[in-house]
This record gives structure tokens, C-alpha cells and sequence, in this order.
């Protein structure tokens, strides 16, 4: 038996013999051509697997067993704090507003989201003094963001209807304050 009659017509399809496209054809006829060729050659192929795959036999997967949520793998970990304490403090308040989320017009909502102040305030932990110190630092930074006219920090916090600008200015006050040695 010859290795030509173990094979089957679709292991190894004849190479079909095509007649080069007239040269006087233009770019855009040469190409559809080519589009011809390939979508033929294409769905030929695609017959041929199905016909070669029907014998196979499959079960439907059950994609609630495939596909997962995320792993809860509880808050991201606090990064290593700056050496200053006004630093130290507005990076823990930024923090603080990645994990516990950010609100408008209180310190803190019933879900325990803070507003700019309220983080500073809850990580201040009672020091007043400190607290003044970040929240002036922070107030720096909103009036180099926003203009000399900017009143006060909670003015600021409760203009936005998003969370993400607000902590990201969180974070450049931690910044800032690093770069002042406060």
C-alpha cells in the first residue's frame, strides 16, 4: 500500500495551479482578486476541519466553572510612607480614600467614605496641629491646580462628581509635602 492511499483528500489538499492576473489589471482589481482567492481558500478550509473534526466528541462546558471573579484579597497595602509627618499623613489619607472611598458634602458618609478633610482628618488621629499643617499643604496644591481664588479644601472636594480627581490631589500634597521636609 502506497503512502498515497493512507492519506486522505483533505490531510493534504492538491496544489491548485492558478493563472496570474492579467498585468493590466489596476491595484484595486488585483487586490479584490486576491480577496476572491483567499475568502475561497478560506471557507474551503473551513469545511474541511468540520468535516475532519465531526467524529470528535465534545461536551459543552459549563463556563460557571471556567470563568471566576477576582480573589478578594482584602485592601492593597499602605506603600511605604514618607519620612516627613504632614507626608506621612497625606499619604495615609490618600490611602485611606483608595480604600474606604471618597463623598461629597460630609467628612464621612454612612458607608464610611471621607471627603479630602475627613481623611486628613481621621488619619491626623486627634492632632490638630498636624492636621492644620496637611490641610494647608493640601490647599497649596488646590490653588496651584485651580487658581489663587479657591476658598477652602471642602469647596474643592465637593465640586467633583468623582472620586479620582480629588485623591489624586491627595497624593500630590503627600508630594509636596516630602519635597518641603514637612
Amino acid at each position: 500500500m502506497s503512502h498515497a492511499a493512507l492519506s486522505s483528500p483533505t490531510d493534504h489538499p492538491a496544489p491548485t495551479t492558478q493563472a496570474a492576473p492579467p498585468a493590466d489589471l489596476s491595484l484595486e482589481e488585483r487586490l479584490a482578486l486576491a480577496n476572491t482567492v483567499m475568502t475561497a481558500r478560506l471557507n474551503e478550509a473551513a469545511v474541511a476541519y468540520e468535516v475532519n473534526t465531526a467524529h470528535i466528541d465534545t461536551e459543552p462546558v459549563n463556563l460557571s466553572d471556567v470563568v471566576t471573579g477576582p480573589v478578594d484579597t482584602g485592601p492593597a497595602p499602605l506603600p511605604d510612607l514618607y519620612p516627613t509627618p504632614v507626608a506621612a499623613l497625606l499619604q495615609r489619607a490618600h490611602h485611606r480614600l483608595l480604600t474606604d472611598g471618597w463623598c461629597t458634602d460630609v467628612l464621612v458618609d454612612e458607608a464610611g467614605a471621607r471627603c479630602m478633610l475627613g481623611a486628613i482628618r481621621a488619619e491626623a488621629r486627634g492632632d490638630r496641629g498636624l492636621e492644620a499643617d496637611a490641610a494647608a499643604v493640601l490647599l497649596d496644591v488646590l490653588r496651584r491646580q485651580f487658581g489663587d481664588d479657591v476658598a477652602s479644601v471642602p469647596s474643592v472636594n465637593d465640586a467633583f462628581a468623582s472620586g479620582s480627581m480629588p485623591i489624586r490631589l491627595v497624593g500630590q500634597a503627600a508630594g509636596l509635602a516630602d519635597a518641603r521636609g514637612l
